[in-house]
């Protein structure tokens, strides 16, 4: 019987497999500018990150006034890019579909992305009515507000839910916020999250066991 009452998932890289494709057109937006980076450099400082904050980055990398504009193509280009390819992570459906305890979705992107990730991956129907984005209320992991919003709106303490994440800013975000947090490794290179992260896995097929347990 697991201790938690509620599990607040990440989308982006823990629901559906959009980050290698989402960071990608970031690296290309910034390369466009001058940066000369790779994909390896944009998971690193760009994964789990919110649009502005990325932009930031850019900018700082390239020592340009970037223009208000980027947001809307680079939504348009991540849009396209996911249009031709977006899968839910391995084994994600099947937890989903197994877990006995109520869910819901908590990102840093807005909900256009969020649903519109989440219907290509045939994840969708799940998450209905229970999607929360950090867009609604203007603040962005770590802060820990979306998270809080959701447990709050699922009608849950902090202490009763756990967070899955596989970003440093979000894992850092459900801490701050009083969750236990549970790190998605499989992307984890540089094993940032184990430090931070109540626990840490690297399949999805091994989530049910350690909710349960």
């Amino acid at each position: 019987m697991s201790n938690y009452k509620c599990v607040i998932f990440d989308c982006d890289g823990v629901l559906v497999d959009s980050e290698p494709t989402s960071i990608q057109v970031l690296v290309d937006i910034a390369n466009e500018y001058g940066a000369n980076i790779d994909l390896n450099y944009g998971m690193k400082h760009f994964k789990g990150s919110f649009f502005t904050a990325c932009k930031q980055m850019i900018s700082d990398l390239t020592q340009k006034e970037l223009p208000d504009s980027l947001e809307a193509e680079y939504r348009d280009r991540s849009f396209e890019a996911f249009q031709k390819k977006m899968e839910p992570v391995e084994g994600v459906k099947d937890v989903i579909e197994h877990l006995n305890l109520p869910f819901c979705v908590a990102s840093s992107g807005p909900e256009s992305k969020i649903r519109l990730n989440l219907g290509l991956a045939g994840l969708l129907p799940f998450f209905e009515g229970r999607i929360f984005s950090c867009y609604a209320l203007e603040k962005w992991k770590p802060d820990p507000a979306v998270f809080l919003w959701a447990a709050k709106t699922m009608g849950f303490k902090p202490e009763d839910c756990l967070v899955i994440e596989d970003s440093l800013s979000g894992v850092k975000a459900a801490k701050a916020g009083g969750f236990d947090v549970f790190g998605f490794t499989a992307h984890d290179p540089d094993n940032e999250l184990k430090s931070f992260a109540t626990k840490t896995f690297s399949k999805m097929s091994d989530l049910l066991e350690l909710i349960e347990g």
